[in-house]
C-alpha cells in the first residue's frame, strides 16, 4: 500500500510539473510574439527615426597621434595638438618625447641623434613658443 501511495505522489508531482513547464513555455511564446509586434526592423525605420537611434561616441575626437621617429604619440586636445602641429618637427619632437613619453633628456638625445644640450635649449624655448601660441588662441591657465 506505501508503494502505491509513493507512486500516486510522484505522478501528481510530475503531472504538475509538465503543467507548470507547459503554463511557462505558453508564457515565453506569447511574451515574444509581444515583443515581436512591438518591434520594427532597421529596414522599416524612416530617415529621422534612424537618426534618434544614432548615437555619436566623441571619446576618440580630440584624439591626435602624431609620429615620432616611427613612435605613435597620442596628444588629446584640439588646441594643444593644433600648437604642437604648428611646431617645426624638430621642436616638436623634443616636447613628444620628453612630456608625452616621459624620456629623459639623455634618451631623447640618443633618440633623435643631437647633443644633450640641445634638447634642454629646445624644450625651453618651445614650451615658450606653445605658451605664446595658447595664449594667442585665447586658452586661460588654471590658478594654481
Amino acid at each position: 500500500m506505501k508503494d502505491s501511495y509513493e507512486q500516486r505522489i510522484q505522478n501528481q508531482f510530475g503531472a504538475f510539473c509538465v503543467k507548470v513547464l507547459k503554463n511557462e513555455a505558453r508564457y515565453i511564446q506569447r511574451e515574444y510574439a509581444r515583443l515581436r509586434d512591438q518591434e520594427k526592423s532597421l529596414g522599416e525605420l524612416t530617415a529621422s527615426e534612424l537618426e534618434q537611434t544614432a548615437v555619436w561616441d566623441k571619446h576618440f575626437m580630440d584624439e591626435h597621434v602624431f609620429d615620432v621617429q616611427g613612435l605613435p604619440v597620442v596628444v588629446t586636445g584640439n588646441l594643444l595638438a593644433d600648437a604642437l602641429a604648428q611646431l617645426p618637427e624638430g621642436k616638436r619632437d623634443v616636447i613628444l618625447l620628453s612630456y608625452f613619453l616621459g624620456m629623459t633628456d639623455r634618451e631623447i638625445s640618443d633618440k633623435l641623434n643631437i647633443v644633450h644640450q640641445t634638447v634642454s635649449k629646445r624644450r625651453l624655448t618651445t614650451l615658450k613658443e606653445l605658451r605664446e601660441y595658447l595664449m594667442k588662441e585665447g586658452f586661460e591657465w588654471p590658478d594654481k
